[in-house]
């Protein structure tokens, strides 16, 4: 199982490019990193695990900026976005950043989106709360007409791009439905986002990992249902405080990734966290 990490990186903690080496060093798969572009101070919509919001939520660093950084210390280490908010992005820049990104690292990157819990961040993005699923599926769709391997144009219900010279292109290549970097969806179990990865994605990314008995089943079937190969499912748990007996019930269910959370702190507790995690490779 290939052990991943991710940590809200900000500018108090750890550095991106100090972080990564020792990932690498220490022989860690990957580094999945957050997002938030603010936080309104005025916000009414709740913390989803409850309680005052952490700080560190306020402060991140852009993912696709501190994931380069990590790009060009590392010629291994997986780069992936934990979530990508991707409704609060305009399409045609965010193609070029991940396309670039994923150019520049020989492929490296997994792009984590999600649709977002706070809705006065994504207000303030200028997205409707009712329709930021459909949203985001239409911009990942744009995305795709731009890393086309000939010029494409999409006409979809929240905007459009003509055909155009668009590079660079992603190293991966097209898989089934699926073009571009490595793509997961993040978001809680139910049959609309089961749908959504079938349709649009390589996999799931369930943060904290809880309740895959019930749930993976029935990602499979939807996953099969739309005609995609059993086999290229992938489920990949995030944000997870591990376990021995934890990270072997993900093996049973076929789970090769696990992506563990890191504190958001300085060097020194990073790395002893690292240390302890280290037991898992």
């Amino acid at each position: 199982m290939r052990i991943a990490t991710t940590i809200f990186l900000t500018d108090g903690t750890i550095t991106p490019v100090r972080l990564a080496r020792e990932l690498e060093q220490r022989g860690f798969a990957g580094l999945y990193l957050p997002e938030h572009t603010h936080i309104p101070v005025s916000r009414e919509t709740p913390y989803p695990a409850g309680g005052e919001l952490p700080a560190e939520y306020g402060r991140t660093l852009d993912p696709f900026v501190a994931l380069g950084q990590a790009a060009a210390v590392t010629e291994r280490l997986s780069l992936g976005t934990g979530i990508t908010l991707i409704a609060q992005h305009d399409p045609i820049d965010l193609a070029k950043q991940a396309a670039t990104l994923d150019h520049l690292s020989g492929g490296r990157l997994t792009l984590g989106i999600g649709f977002g819990w706070n809705v006065e961040e994504a207000a303030d993005h200028g997205v409707e709360w009712s329709t930021r699923r459909a949203l985001g599926s239409d911009r990942l769709a744009l995305m795709r007409a731009l890393w086309a391997d000939e010029p494409t144009s999409y006409e979809g219900e929240f905007g459009s791009v003509r055909a155009s010279h668009a590079y660079p292109k992603p190293v991966q290549k097209a898989r089934g439905p699926v073009s571009g970097p490595r793509t997961l969806i993040g978001g809680a179990a139910g049959p609309k986002l089961f749908a959504q990865i079938a349709r649009d994605a390589d996999g799931w990314l369930p943060i904290g990992g809880r309740g895959l008995s019930e749930s993976v089943p029935k990602l499979r079937a939807a996953w099969e249902e739309a005609g995609r190969d059993p086999k290229q499912l992938q489920v990949v748990p995030y944000a997870v405080r591990p376990s021995p007996g934890k990270l072997a019930h993900y093996a049973d269910l076929g789970v090769d990734e696990v992506v563990l959370q890191l504190p958001p702190a300085g060097e020194a507790e990073v790395l002893r966290a690292l240390d302890a995690y280290a037991a898992y490779l």
